[in-house]
Parts: C-alpha cells; sequence; structure tokens
C-alpha cells in the first residue's frame, strides 16, 4: 500500500485537475503516482487472492490445482 501522504497528493492533485487545472510537471507526478497505486493495489490483491482457500458446502476443499500450486511454492496453507 502507498503510504498516507502519497494517497493525499493524489486527492490533492485531483481536486487542482478539477477547480484549476495542471502543470506538466503535475502532471506527470500525477502519472507517476497513480502508476505507483496501481501496482500497489494489483500486488495487494494478488496476494489476497493466492491466500484463497475454496471450500463447497460439503467442506471439501475446491481450490483450483493452478492455485493449490502456487500456495505450494508459497508456503501457504500447508500440504494440502
Amino acid at each position: 500500500m502507498l503510504a498516507k501522504e502519497q494517497l493525499d497528493r493524489i486527492n490533492e492533485l485531483v481536486r487542482k485537475q478539477r477547480s484549476e487545472g495542471l502543470s506538466a510537471d503535475e502532471k506527470a507526478e500525477q502519472k507517476d503516482l497513480r502508476e505507483k497505486y496501481i501496482k500497489a493495489f494489483r500486488s495487494g490483491m494478488r496476494n489476497h487472492i493466492e491466500g484463497m482457500k475454496v471450500v463447497d458446502p460439503d467442506g471439501k476443499d475446491v481450490t483450483p490445482e493452478k492455485l493449490k500450486g502456487i500456495q505450494r511454492d508459497k508456503g501457504i496453507h500447508g500440504r494440502d
């Protein structure tokens, strides 16, 4: 996740863009911050998904084999 200061800066630039517009430097900064935000978001989402275990109503593990392989490689959920 991005630092609070970076998130605050993203929001500040959005407000400024809507009210008075951004300079070329500010647009470049905004683009860079957005790319960092997206990268951090995707990384967090990947970690979340890779840590999931899918269980059917009967309690049987139905996690897709591809995901189980990733989890084994990372040592997640022990030995299934």
